[in-house]
């Protein structure tokens, strides 16, 4: 059984902010500590790297190609801008606080690189005159050829590419994506980054920004070292995946230090079994995950999804259980239609084309759900049953969604006892694994098979 102490809530949506005034006072007090803070710990990384006496290099053949255009020290420059006034453009003090905590973050992760890996930049910079060679004299006045990886550039061109992408529509934020493009090439054009930088620096910005989430609960808050042993055996299989694709990259280097972005993957899979839960997915009521989360993970949910379709590809079709209950694999946005309610229990894939109505209720794979959980998306799917048909669906609809419709066969009455339940979903489903974990979480949850009163459902089901 899942030992998650709450059911998670982001089947329903926040309530409606009542409309405020932006926090200008608290945009400039936080601009004006994030302000200093970023060129002392730059300089100061700056300097320790500049005392060392070797500060080595990482540097593919092929980036003698790249060109210096002089011009693109305008886009660089840009990013102060950018920086500035993403501060400005929050709604509220919460979207406010995120938003800076996400900046001081990257500060934080880039200049502890710099420290304890510092790298140099080997190409030298030609001449360039006019505004631009100003731009970069003054450039130069504090930045030196250390500081590389990852690019902090990038890391806040993440950042802020995300926030004012929130805030922009149209053509302005087609624009947007044309001057993002610009900054980021504009780290190699200017010869201030080797390539490197540049995916590392990636990766950091979109750490930052998970770390951090606007919509839902940053991934560490309620976080507690599950004490269920087949979570802590799921993370060890993760994490050794991890580890046998962080070491050929590391020995081998090259092009295999493209391995570093699954590996990574793994490892935050691994500490979402081991720590985080679902909640490290960061699955949204809108059924899609976190902007971050979607490019941390991607290696993994590309394989997830092929594990699911695979695996199904004999049934891909939901079953009829009973009363308009259909039990299946989450869908494509084809595949829902009919469907006029979705309960989802996925927490690793993307709800296609998800509506108001549905309930998202992210689980992981391979684990039972909670007793709680059980109770309330029993509930969930009760309440859904009164707006049409009803699709109950996880990855390949063989265990997690499979164990919601059992519970809720209990909470109605349509079964008396848990090995009924269990019997009436495989009748349907042939394919459905239900193991001793799942029985035990059933049982807690109903007690035998009583239907839980209305009053003590969880307010966030009812």
């Amino acid at each position: 059984m899942s030992d998650a102490a709450a059911v998670p809530s982001v089947n329903t949506p926040p309530p409606t902010a009542v409309p405020s005034a932006r926090p200008w006072k608290r945009a400039i007090a936080w601009l004006v500590l994030l302000g200093p803070l970023f060129f002392l710990s730059y300089g100061w990384a700056n300097s320790l790297a500049a005392a060392r006496v070797s500060v080595p290099s990482v540097v593919f053949g092929w980036e003698s190609a790249i060109p210096f255009w002089a011009w693109t020290i305008v886009p660089y420059w840009s990013i102060d801008a950018f920086y500035a006034v993403s501060l400005f453009i929050c709604r509220d003090r919460r979207e406010l606080d995120r938003q800076a905590l996400r900046l001081l973050t990257a500060q934080f992760v880039a200049v502890t690189c710099f420290v304890l890996w510092p790298l140099r930049f080997s190409f030298t910079r030609p001449d360039s005159d006019g505004v631009f060679g100003w731009l970069f004299d003054v450039l130069l006045g504090f930045d030196k050829p250390f500081n590389q990886a990852p690019s902090l550039h990038i890391v806040l061109l993440v950042i802020l590419w995300l926030r004012f992408g929130a805030h922009l529509h149209g053509v302005w934020r087609w624009w947007l994506h044309g001057w993002a493009v610009l900054i980021a090439v504009s780290v190699l054009t200017t010869f201030q980054h080797h390539f490197f930088d540049v995916p590392t620096g990636l990766l950091a910005g979109f750490l930052c920004a998970w770390l951090w989430p606007m919509r839902v609960d940053p991934p560490w808050r309620g976080a507690v070292w599950t004490r269920e042993r087949a979570r802590w055996r799921l993370a060890a299989l993760y994490l050794a995946g991890a580890m046998s694709l962080a070491l050929p990259a590391v020995v081998f280097s090259g092009a295999a230090l493209w391995l570093l972005w699954p590996a990574v993957s793994l490892l935050l899979v691994a500490t979402n079994y081991a720590l985080l839960g679902a909640s490290g997915f960061q699955k949204q009521a809108d059924g899609r995950l976190t902007v971050a989360a979607q490019w941390l993970y991607a290696p993994y949910l590309l394989a997830a999804w092929i594990n699911s379709r695979w695996w199904t590809r004999r049934s891909p079709r939901p079953v009829p259980v009973c009363d308009d209950v259909w039990l299946g694999r989450v869908p494509t946005a084809t595949e829902r239609d009919g469907f006029d309610v979705v309960v989802d229990l996925a927490a690793e894939l993307p709800l296609a084309d998800a509506r108001a109505d549905d309930a998202v209720r992210p689980t992981l794979d391979l684990i039972a759900p909670a007793p709680t959980l059980l109770r309330a998306v029993a509930a969930d799917i009760e309440i859904a049953r009164s707006r049409g048909r009803v699709l109950v669906c996880c990855a390949l609809g063989y265990s997690r969604s499979a164990s919601a419709v059992a519970a809720w066969l209990l909470h109605s009455g349509r079964a008396a006892s848990v090995e009924l339940a269990i019997a009436r979903v495989q009748a349907a489903r042939p394919a459905v694994v239900l193991g001793e974990p799942h029985r035990q979480a059933l049982q807690l949850a109903f007690d035998g098979g009583t239907p839980m009163h209305p009053a003590a459902m969880p307010a966030s089901s009812r």
